[in-house]
């Protein structure tokens, strides 16, 4: 596995190797101890999946707060996603700043998006499946999030307003300017 600092040092995109021969492929896409070794010592408690039957479906900006802050190990299983990850942690000099990687069944690339971060996607396909990995389970009483295209981000989505699929929550959460603050890096 290539693990690989974002411009966002926290952030990781993970490319594990394939193994191909007539019969299609083989890839390992999580060891505790490597990923330990390159990322920090992680425990994982949760794993989701989602199905997005439309392409242009936007899941995001999410978060959870303290004390069930959660980091995800994120990566698509079908199709292909748009994934991002913002900095919200206020003191960071990275504060709101973000990543955004293109995540395929096809390339098997991952994202870790480390508590702190606020993390969404949009799907670049019709029916695309995407599994993450969270470091805390999910906690209604936690659950934060930020205005998807909230245009103080400046993310660059391959959907505009007008086309997206989106939760009504989704479409009601705050601009990052107006949400309390949530995360500290130190």
């Amino acid at each position: 596995m290539n693990f690989e600092r974002t411009h966002l040092a926290d952030v990781v995109l993970i490319t594990p190797k394939r193994f191909a021969d007539e019969r299609g492929w083989f890839m390992e896409t999580f060891r505790q101890e490597v990923f330990s070794r390159e990322v920090g010592p992680i425990v994982f408690v949760q794993e989701n999946h989602s199905l997005s039957r439309p392409k242009g479906t936007v899941r995001g900006l999410h978060f959870q707060r303290h004390p069930t802050a959660q980091g995800k190990l994120v990566r698509c299983l079908r199709g292909a996603i748009l994934d991002v990850a913002v900095d919200i942690r206020v003191d960071s000099p990275t504060f709101g700043r973000h990543v955004a990687e293109t995540l395929s069944a096809e390339n098997g690339r991952q994202l870790w998006v480390p508590v702190g971060f606020a993390h969404g996607f949009c799907t670049l396909e019709a029916d695309t499946e995407v599994a993450y990995k969270v470091t805390n389970p999910y906690s209604p009483t936690d659950d934060g999030g930020i205005l998807w295209n909230d245009p103080d981000l400046q993310i660059d989505w391959p959907v505009d307003t007008a086309g997206v699929v989106l939760s009504a929550k989704d479409g009601r959460l705050p601009r990052l300017r107006d949400l309390p603050e949530t995360f500290r890096a130190n």
